[in-house]
C-alpha cells in the first residue's frame, strides 16, 4: 500500500469552512479519506493530518469508531484504523462534498467574512 503523502489536503482546507460534518467533526471527513485505500497505524494518519493536533486525532478516531465507522485493532506495538463497511459506504458522499467544497469555497469564505 502506498504511504500517505504528508501534503495530501490543502494547508488551507474547506472542512474547516463546511456548514455541515460528519457527526459533531470537521476532520471527520478527512480522516475517512485517508482510510479509503486500507488500514493506517495512526503514526501514519499524523503525516497528512498534522494540522490536527494527536489529542483531536484521538478523539476523533474514538468518535469514528463509537459511530461505526472505523474498527481499532489493536496489536503488540501498534495499533490500527481501518474503515467499516458503514464507513467505507460514507466515500462517495465525502467526495461529492469535496467537489462541492471546492466548487463553492470562495463563496463559503465570503459568507463566512461578511
Amino acid at each position: 500500500m502506498e504511504a500517505l503523502r504528508a501534503d495530501m489536503f490543502e494547508e488551507i482546507c474547506p472542512s474547516t469552512v463546511l456548514p455541515f460534518r460528519i457527526g459533531t467533526d470537521k476532520w471527520a471527513g478527512m480522516i475517512l479519506r485517508c482510510l479509503e485505500n486500507g488500514p493506517r497505524r495512526y503514526s501514519e494518519l499524523r503525516v497528512p493530518l498534522a494540522r490536527i493536533s494527536p489529542k483531536m486525532l484521538t478523539q476523533s478516531l474514538r468518535a469514528l469508531e463509537r459511530d461505526g465507522f472505523v474498527t481499532r485493532t489493536a496489536y503488540e506495538r501498534a495499533v490500527s484504523y481501518e474503515l467499516t463497511a458503514l464507513g467505507r459506504s460514507l466515500l462517495e458522499p465525502v467526495r461529492a462534498l469535496c467537489e462541492w467544497a471546492a466548487e463553492h469555497f470562495d463563496e463559503l469564505l465570503d459568507a463566512r467574512e461578511s
